[in-house]
């Protein structure tokens, strides 16, 4: 639980504070409230007072065994199979989708990096990555909270889910101890200014080396350039976010009473681990210390039985691995529903995102992807059923999900509307 304190926990901070100060002269200047002001929905103070909409998007790279996820019916009157059964307590609160898949998105394992961007054909040689649908909500929305976003992964290697504009893989978070540092453990001042300055340093170098960087940009190639361009919007999009983080340092952190997590490495357990970062998010999300994250479940270890031809025995199991990956996740579930915020409860504010970039491991396809929805004040307690051959595009799902965050934008990557049948509650 959190600990109470006078500040009300769920109110937007400002994107453009009311306040201006003019630390070289002393004087401080106030500016009239201005719509900029309201990352949300940039329509004033009211739009502040309602609690604020989140968004938790989760990826498994391993597949999901389709026999055991998707209904044979549409609509409402589906009947659950083995692992939507184990979601059954959240029947009304989620939409489970056939049919979708990102235009475009092929070459198997590959595909995991276009989870949340939809950018197409990821395995082809000098592919370039676009913006995930975290980052982008990051961008409208971060600065209302201490963390724009947090990137998440239950791996021991160098994956994510999030990327940058520029198509720049934004580093995960893999330790649940350290996350739980950088969201509630306060530093002493000297430490807290320690870390200011480090910020200040940092971006001092990142200048540096951009005029550095510009000069060599003279004697390279179109190749190059385009390369080094990337790396200037890169560099760009950093020293933002350093410059945020350094103004957040001097603000109180949230205090909790629940204990700093144990660190487990073992690769085998990532249901564990993953329940273990489940917490750690709806800590995250009831102190609003962020509103959007992404979680990279990485399920390679089991990666020989998904290719499992059939066998009875490899498929068992499998299923016993999957479904504890979904009784992890009903978990989660169960927690933000418990969760209290004014008149709704936490998962009646949060889109949780649960899928695979592969629908079949098995034949390594990246169609007729496994998703679901859950949470975020929709319609729920349905099967949605698109085309199987000729797939409904998973972007346009991002799009709707966009515009429940308040971020109305015509198009996300290969989107061609809104999700088709889900509406809001």
């Amino acid at each position: 639980m959190m600990e109470k304190t006078n500040r009300a926990p769920y109110l937007a901070k400002p994107a453009l504070g009311r306040r201006t100060f003019l630390r070289s002269t002393g004087l401080a200047m106030s500016l009239p409230f201005l719509d900029a002001m309201n990352p949300l929905f940039g329509k004033g103070i009211a739009a502040e007072e309602a609690s604020p909409r989140r968004m938790v998007a989760i990826e498994t790279n391993q597949g999901i065994l389709p026999r055991y996820f998707f209904p044979e019916k549409k609509g409402e009157k589906y009947e659950a199979t083995d692992y939507l059964k184990i979601l059954k307590a959240h029947r009304d609160q989620m939409t489970i989708f056939s049919g979708v898949s990102h235009p475009g998105v092929d070459g198997g394992h590959a595909a995991q990096k276009c989870f949340l961007t939809g950018t197409p054909h990821p395995a082809r040689g000098g592919f370039r990555n676009g913006i995930s649908l975290d980052q982008l909500a990051a961008e409208e929305i971060g600065s209302a909270t201490r963390f724009p976003s947090l990137s998440l992964a239950v791996t021991n290697e160098n994956a994510t889910l999030s990327y940058t504009r520029s198509g720049a893989a934004v580093p995960s978070d893999q330790s649940p101890r350290k996350l739980y540092e950088n969201l509630f453990l306060q530093g002493k001042p000297s430490e807290i200014e320690a870390k200011v300055e480090a910020l200040r340093q940092g971006r001092s170098t990142m200048d540096f080396l951009s005029e550095r960087a510009k000069k060599l940009n003279r004697s390279l190639s179109s190749e190059d350039r385009d390369r080094m361009d990337q790396y200037f919007t890169s560099v760009r999009e950093l020293e933002k976010r350093m410059h945020a983080s350094e103004q957040w340092e001097y603000e109180p952190k949230p205090k909790v009473d629940t204990k700093i997590p144990d660190e487990n490495k073992d690769r085998l357990a990532f249901v564990s681990r993953s329940r273990t970062m489940f917490d750690m998010i709806r800590l995250a999300l009831e102190t609003d210390s962020t509103r959007v994250v992404s979680l990279f479940i990485d399920t390679t270890v089991i990666h020989n039985i998904t290719h499992h031809g059939n066998r009875p025995e490899t498929l068992a199991e499998l299923k016993n691995h999957e479904t504890g990956q979904f009784e992890a996740l009903n978990g989660f579930l169960s927690a933000l529903s418990e969760s209290g915020e004014k008149e709704d409860n936490l998962l009646d504010r949060t889109m949780v995102l649960y899928g695979t970039c592969m629908g079949s491991a098995n034949s390594h396809s990246n169609y007729n992807l496994p998703v679901l929805l859950a949470g975020g004040g929709f319609k729920h307690g349905q099967h949605l059923v698109f085309d199987d051959k000729n797939n409904y595009p998973l972007t346009n799902l991002y799009l709707s999900m966009l515009h429940r965050m308040g971020i109305r934008k015509d198009k996300f990557s290969t989107s061609t509307g809104l999700m088709r049948g889900l509406d809001l509650a």
